[in-house]
């Protein structure tokens, strides 16, 4: 069974920095992109970050410069730093990866930033 489950998340004044974790198992963690999206009240869920089994990142252009994706495969962990936060970066964050085998994709059960003064 595929578990993945997000921790990190809580709330912080605008400038501020957060890190969030994403534990998976059931999976050869190593083998997989994983993924950070987001979805913010009233709004569709939208794809922050990518990172490769190769360590290859990619970033929404809202994030860029300020949010890192990296990966401890050892841990089977994925990481978001979160740095400059701005109100508009108030979402619940979800990891994610695709399962090619299932042609489906494995969501988190996601954790609440919310970043206000």
């Amino acid at each position: 069974q595929v578990q993945l489950v997000e921790s990190g998340g809580g709330s912080v004044q605008p400038g501020g920095s957060l890190r969030l974790s994403c534990s998976a198992s059931g999976i050869i963690f190593s083998n997989y992109v994983m993924d950070w999206y987001r979805q913010a009240p009233g709004k569709e869920r939208e794809l922050v970050a990518t990172i490769t089994s190769g360590g290859g990142t990619n970033y929404a252009d809202s994030v860029k410069g300020r949010f890192t994706i990296s990966r401890d495969n050892a841990k089977n962990t994925v990481y978001l730093q979160m740095n400059g936060l701005n109100p508009e970066d108030t979402a619940v964050y979800y990891c994610s990866t695709f399962l090619r085998v299932r042609s489906s994709r494995v969501w988190g059960q996601g954790t609440l930033v919310t970043v206000s003064s």
